[in-house]
């Protein structure tokens, strides 16, 4: 298959917004919301005036199920989305934003293996005999 076909498939519009609820598991009402406040591009439509997503879509919708659970604010997704839109010229401000997004989940990694550390010695004291 040619890299044209591939990008032309991968573009084409086939999921409903119920479909694409089971497969992010994001409810219908949140892809909604994403829509509306930009964070998604608006999908193609049916001839009935339906929402029809693309494997593209899915894509970006993984990608932002990722910077959500890594803890990036919806205005840091917002910001990046802006950025991706704005073109090439913004590759090196989309790093940036990347990168110290990742020097602030590597610190919180950090933070929770402290924590962790603490209740591993807490479970520890229960664990031992009072004789």
């Amino acid at each position: 298959m040619s890299e044209a076909v591939a990008l032309s498939e991968e573009l084409q519009p086939r999921y409903t917004i119920g479909e694409v609820a089971a497969r992010t598991g994001l409810s219908a009402h949140t892809l909604r919301w994403y829509e509306r406040i930009g964070l998604l591009d608006r999908p193609a439509r049916s001839h009935h005036g339906q929402r029809r997503f693309c494997d593209a879509d899915l894509g970006w919708l993984a990608f932002l199920g990722n910077l959500r659970a890594t803890g990036m604010p919806v205005a840091g997704m917002l910001r990046y989305a802006e950025l991706l839109r704005a073109g090439e010229d913004t590759r090196a401000a989309r790093r940036e934003l990347l990168i110290e997004h990742r020097a602030d989940v590597l610190e919180r990694i950090r933070d929770l293996q402290a924590n962790l550390l603490v209740l591993d010695y807490k479970i520890d004291m229960y664990g031992k005999r009072q004789d």
